[in-house]
């Protein structure tokens, strides 16, 4: 088989991805299945093609429309999605302009589609003869400016007038990869150390203790010590959960929504002498990863599959001093490692999202003991889901008062973190005491 076709198979493998993606399906969950058919050598092409194409989906759509004579029908979704990976290629990669577009027109043919090539090679060669009009066309329109669908672009306006327009750039940007450092087993200053040795830059996160930032992503293979559990992949706003949390040597915590587990596996890191965790999640699947991570890392907790809106089917009556409440969000504040939300979320699921967060915090509350202390974290960056939300629960509930996120600091019981500020994700936190 030649490199050719090799070439010409992996972009077929990344339209079916994109396509599937479109159809509402998780990026990650296309992505391993795709990968399982490919080969290997094949895999990190096919992920980068997926994921940038997402990335910048809305942009690509809209200049696709200006070549495009006519809409493609829905039973080809995946040459639609095969000529924004060709557009993806030729303005985003370093690939010859006349290998991405014979390429891109030679997986037609993989895809059984062998129609579709005089189509897709006129689409990519005007779109390389008219940059000037793609320029202009992305220069007056938000959707293309942004690469963000419009709803969410007014979404974010709204709620960060003075902001915006970074927080819409920066999810567009490629994350770091930031390990949270196991310090049961080595200090950040040792492993941080181990990378240097395996010739892989690092630095110290400016202001979250137990973060490091690789400068170049790497398969979590080539960190030294991952399988035995020194460090652990996890954004820096991620790793402020335990940190804010503080749980205290002999407490009973709660993590009513745990999975896949890197909350709880460094609330246990950080304070091994809790009485006990809990770590409670829904969905069963989730729960098994969760899990497998403790079994890496070597730490025990209370695994349990069950709801946190109907606690009187797993809470066995003693009450909680600590409750970490990560909910289930838009997860507005994750674009960028998560493109696919751009594509799959829907204005119309916001609703049923704040329901649901509401509930939630209704049903663990009388789970927490009075004095202690409850963490509410979304990866939002949507006011419905923080701020409001946390004010209407506590007009439901008088004995809820605000807690400081840090001892000691009487202004800070909440927290709006945005994309890209300090080299971290955008995440919500507040902090509530019950009285």
């Amino acid at each position: 088989m030649t490199s050719t076709t090799n070439a010409a198979q992996a972009r077929a493998a990344a339209a079916q991805v994109v396509a599937q993606v479109v159809a509402g399906r998780y990026l990650d969950r296309a992505l391993e299945e795709q990968r399982a058919q490919c080969r290997s050598e094949d895999a990190a092409l096919i992920q980068e093609l997926a994921y940038g194409t997402l990335r910048w989906y809305h942009r690509l759509s809209g200049i696709a429309k200006l070549f495009l004579t006519r809409p493609l029908k829905s039973k080809d979704a995946d040459i639609h999605a095969l000529l924004l990976i060709g557009l993806y290629q030729l303005r985003h990669m370093r690939v010859a302009n006349h290998a991405a577009v014979d390429v891109t027109v030679g997986a037609t043919e993989v895809l059984n589609k062998g129609w579709a090539k005089g189509l897709i090679n006129a689409c990519l060669r005007a779109a390389l003869r008219e940059s000037a009009r793609i320029e202009e066309t992305i220069a007056t329109n938000d959707n293309l400016r942004y690469s963000h669908p419009a709803w969410l672009i007014a979404a974010v306006r709204q709620d960060h007038p003075q902001t915006w327009q970074r927080i819409l750039d920066a999810n567009n940007e490629r994350p770091p990869l930031t390990l949270r450092v196991n310090t049961q087993r080595t200090t950040r200053a040792d492993y941080l150390a181990q990378l240097t040795a395996q010739g892989l830059a690092a630095h110290a996160h400016p202001w979250v203790e137990s973060a490091l930032v690789v400068e170049t992503p790497v398969p979590v293979e080539k960190l030294p010590g991952f399988s035995a559990g020194l460090v652990s992949v996890q954004d820096a706003a991620a790793q402020l959960a335990a940190i804010w949390l503080d749980a205290q040597p002999g407490e009973r915590v709660l993590d009513a929504c745990a999975a896949p587990g890197g909350k709880s596996a460094h609330i246990l890191e950080r304070t091994p002498a809790i009485a006990e965790l809990t770590a409670l999640d829904v969905d069963a699947d989730r729960v098994e990863r969760l899990r497998a991570g403790l079994a890496r890392l070597q730490l025990n907790a209370r695994t349990l599959v069950g709801d946190a809106v109907e606690p009187s089917a797993w809470w066995d009556g003693t009450p909680y001093d600590r409750i970490l409440v990560d909910a289930p969000c838009s997860a507005t504040g994750v674009v960028r490692r998560h493109p696919d939300i751009k594509v799959r979320r829907q204005a119309d699921e916001l609703a049923q999202l704040t329901d649901t967060q509401a509930r939630i915090l209704d049903g663990v509350w009388p789970c927490l003991k009075p004095g202690g202390k409850l963490l509410y974290v979304t990866c939002s960056l949507l006011r419905a889901e923080n701020e409001r939300l946390i004010q209407d629960f506590m007009q439901r509930h008088p004995d809820a008062v605000s807690e400081a996120l840090v001892s000691g600091e009487s202004d800070s019981a909440e927290r709006q973190l945005l994309p890209g500020e300090d080299e971290m994700d955008g995440f919500y936190y507040a902090g509530l005491r019950k009285t």
